[in-house]
């Protein structure tokens, strides 16, 4: 029996209520997890006294799988609002240390590198984002454009920009990444006295500059003197590639094949790297290793963009899969990256058409790193359980198909116009979508419940 204990980002379902379906799917498995009334929400810090206790009381553990920015900052959306000095955070970093001393288990742990979000959005961000964000993403863009490339235009620009942003703002955003960073860099103590097996460094939100790029490249400089430190683009995947890392001792031979095999040097929406480069790195980062079809143990179906990845709430349009899905003859799962956030419809009303005898898992929510990191980890758990539970499979499936297609890309875009937030109305939306996916995985009796946990569009969670 495997015991494995996760603080997750926070509390939405993809942070607690994916990670536990996943882990379900192997009867040999116990996944524990803080209360979630411990955990951070858009607007409540998580509970950091609490989760150090509940780590500290934990026993006969054999992983665990720690964010960082929960432990240490109250979660990721407290990172970057957070007015706490950095000897404070320290001090919790030590926190960590002692806990960490005492337990004899393998410790993955992941960070964010602070995003820097190119809009005047201030949802998750300081509430002076509202008015100078897109500014200070340009300040932030530029400068690190100018100390690269020593680009003479983009001098300029960094110099209006800080005589037009407040000084104070300026200052203050910059005293939090300088801050962050330090704080960073901390966990690489930690990896260097071995306390920590593998560590990961989230690159959310990325442009090709930026300062959040140039901290992540000093990072993966550290990082490449070292075996188990990554740098990757992504973040709330990043839980589920570790619990799928905890079956990879032994590695799976995992072979990408794409629908657009000529359009695999794309980047994607809210990434830095190419499609190709996002999958390897995923793959990779799971423990895995990238295979030919004819060696590989699991294939990775990726339905990928033609031309620039869709936006459906956004009303960003992208051509659909053209053709059939071929049949493979060995485990395959399928991440579904047309569209930045939901499915694309008809891969998926093909896909639920076609024999899925030997089909391991799907994915289509959000980010490409979002999907690629969820239906691996599903692929993974699956193949590598020794007593898998084919009910709780299916009732993942159920889920995933429920929110990437049904609500993401068909229902979220009506709920949010017509404000629907009835009940009963909800489910009536949902019903012909449920019924067909109960159909195909048999979970016909599961009654499904559907709320917004954060009050907004953005998330639906789905339980049974």
């Amino acid at each position: 029996m495997k015991k494995i204990g996760l603080i997750p980002i926070d509390n939405r379902p993809v942070c607690c209520q994916l990670p536990k379906m996943n882990a379900n799917i192997d009867r040999n498995t116990i996944l524990l997890l803080p209360d979630k009334k411990f955990l951070g929400s858009l607007e409540k810090n998580a509970d950091t006294q609490a989760l150090f206790d509940w780590l500290e009381d934990l026993e006969d553990i054999d992983y665990l799988i720690i964010s960082a920015d929960t432990l240490i900052y109250g979660g990721l959306i407290p990172s970057r609002r957070s007015e706490e000095s950095f000897e404070i955070l320290e001090q919790r970093v030590l926190k960590l240390r002692n806990i960490l001393l005492k337990k004899r288990c393998k410790t993955f742990v992941f960070s964010s590198i602070m995003r820097i979000s190119n809009n005047n959005v201030n949802e998750e961000e300081k509430p002076y984002w509202s008015e100078w964000g897109e500014k200070i993403f340009a300040y932030s863009y530029n400068l690190h454009r100018m100390e690269a490339e020593g680009n003479p235009l983009a001098k300029q620009k960094v110099k209006n920009l800080s005589l037009e942003i407040p000084k104070d703002i300026l200052t203050d955003w910059l005293s939090t990444r300088v801050r962050n960073f330090e704080v960073n860099k901390l966990y690489l103590e930690l990896y260097d006295d071995g306390l920590i097996d593998t560590l990961i460094y989230a690159k959310d939100d990325c442009a090709q500059f930026g300062l959040n790029v140039k901290e992540a490249n000093y990072l993966n400089f550290e990082a490449e003197k070292r075996k188990n430190v990554f740098v990757k683009t992504g973040a709330d995947e990043i839980p589920l590639t570790l619990l799928a890392r905890t079956y990879t001792e032994i590695p799976l031979k995992i072979a990408p094949v794409f629908t657009r095999a000529d359009n695999v040097n794309l980047i994607s929406n809210y990434e830095d790297i190419s499609v190709k480069k996002s999958v390897s790195s995923q793959i990779e980062t799971t423990g895995c290793i990238v295979s030919s079809v004819e060696n590989a143990d699991l294939i990775l179906y990726v339905n990928n963009f033609k031309n620039e990845q869709g936006e459906l709430v956004m009303n960003v349009d992208t051509p659909l899969f053209k053709g059939e899905i071929p049949t493979f003859d060995k485990p395959y799962c399928v991440a579904d990256i047309v569209n930045a956030n939901g499915s694309d419809n008809v891969f998926v009303d093909k896909l639920l058409n076609t024999d899925l005898s030997n089909f391991y898992g799907y994915g289509g929510w959000n980010t490409t790193g979002n999907t690629l990191g969820s239906v691996l980890c599903t692929a993974i758990i699956k193949y590598k359980s020794e007593n898998c539970d084919k009910n709780a499979f299916n009732k993942l499936q159920t889920v995933r198909f429920s929110d990437d297609w049904a609500y993401q890309a068909n229902l979220r875009k009506l709920f949010k116009e017509e404000d629907i937030k009835d009940g009963e109305e909800i489910k009536k939306q949902f019903k012909p979508f449920e019924e067909r996916i109960k159909k195909v995985f048999g979970t016909e009796e599961l009654n499904m419940e559907y709320s917004f946990p954060w009050n907004r569009y953005f998330e639906i969670e789905i339980t049974i």
